[in-house]
């Protein structure tokens, strides 16, 4: 319906609201529209799904052609089709079981003998056999003639007394005047075993070895076995002025070299003795002898609490060319040496004759002192008559 007309503005109640209007009719049917516009060409379709290739059966055989007259060639006859594939067979069975192992065969002959091989090189020469036994004694020969008289030489000196020389450094001394060398060697003062002491005698060939060990012998007992350095066993050799270590460390090895002196053996034509004079003064040869060379005199020794051992006066060993208040290092079965408080020497004392039947005077004099108060010595050796 209609919109109703505004009530009146006037001051008062509202108005009351108005009824509702009456639904209009349907209208008529509009007409009807023109022809669209033809339509945009559509997008290509997706393939479709091919067909399955199913083969066509094989045509049938023709017939054979009617014989051909006597005589008359016949006309060939049309060539037939193709027969179709055969059914492919069924699957590939499973593989067979692995074989047994074949039976080893019997042995070959014997190939043919190959040719000789090429010559070998040279072999080293063997060992020098074991020395053959002594052959039996033979038969005395027959006497000689006797032969023309020789002619009159002067021979050489003869020889045949020996004795050694100990230099007390590192340096080998020389024989005297009118003497031969031997060998030379180190020198050995003397041993001690199971704290028994033997000593050798400085002026023989004994005191001379050619070979240096801190331990130069060994034990042996009834059970047939040696051993070394078993029973308490030491050492002693001359030795030289080299100072002893700083830290008083034992020395070993190469180190020893310079402490351990040098000996020499030589051979004369006569005696060789030893002449002790008591005084600090150097004694005189006896006549018809000639000094060999000058010293102290020097008695015995002890270390280690062992015995004592010491030299024949009479001996060149008994007069050695420089005083030393230790003259000797003490060497062990391990290998070392070293100089010990407990080692000790002796001397001849040089004496007043004025006072030879009176109380010995006790005295202890220091270094620097105490070759005056040590004997002097010299060594003589006969002259040949």
């Amino acid at each position: 319906g209609e919109r109703g007309q505004p009530g009146m503005n006037a001051v008062g109640s509202p108005g009351l609201p108005g009824f509702p209007g009456i639904p209009g009719s349907v209208g008529s049917p509009g007409l009807p529209g023109l022809p669209g516009e033809r339509g945009a060409l559509g997008s290509k379709g997706d393939p479709g799904i091919p067909g399955l290739a199913v083969p066509g059966f094989p045509g049938e055989f023709g017939l054979p052609g009617l014989p051909g007259c006597q005589g008359d060639v016949g006309l060939p006859g049309l060539k037939g089709q193709p027969g179709r594939p055969g059914i492919p067979g069924g699957d590939p069975g499973p593989p067979g079981e692995i074989g047994r192992k074949g039976e080893r065969g019997s042995p070959g002959q014997p190939g043919p003998v190959g040719e000789p091989g090429l010559a070998g090189n040279r072999g080293d020469c063997g060992k020098p056999g074991i020395p053959g036994s002594p052959g039996l004694t033979g038969f005395p020969g027959v006497q000689g003639l006797p032969g023309p008289p020789g002619i009159s030489i002067p021979g050489p000196t003869r020889r045949g007394f020996i004795f050694t020389r100990h230099s007390q450094s590192t340096k080998i001394p020389a024989c005297p005047s009118g003497t031969a060398e031997l060998y030379s060697g180190y020198s050995l003062l003397f041993v001690q075993g199971n704290e028994q002491a033997h000593g050798q005698d400085l002026g023989t060939i004994g005191s001379c070895l050619q070979r240096f060990t801190t331990m130069p012998f060994l034990f042996c007992n009834t059970n047939d076995v040696c051993s070394f350095a078993s029973r308490n066993d030491y050492s002693y050799w001359l030795s030289t002025a080299a100072p002893m270590p700083a830290d008083m460390a034992p020395i070993s090895g190469r180190a020893l070299v310079p402490y351990i002196s040098r000996c020499i053996v030589c051979e004369g034509p006569g005696m060789v003795i030893a002449v002790h004079s008591q005084t600090t003064a150097v004694p005189l040869c006896p006549q018809g002898w000639i000094s060999l060379w000058k010293g102290f005199s020097f008695v015995m020794y002890t270390s280690a609490g062992s015995e004592a051992s010491g030299q024949a006066l009479a001996s060149p060993g008994s007069c050695l060319e420089e005083f030393r208040a230790v003259p000797f290092i003490e060497c062990h079965g391990r290998g070392t040496c070293n100089y010990y408080t407990n080692s000790y020497s002796f001397w001849l004392a040089s004496l007043n004759p004025r006072r030879m039947f009176r109380k010995p005077s006790p005295q202890t004099l220091k270094e620097g002192e105490l070759e005056n108060i040590i004997s002097r010595c010299q060594v003589c050796m006969k002259t040949p008559n």
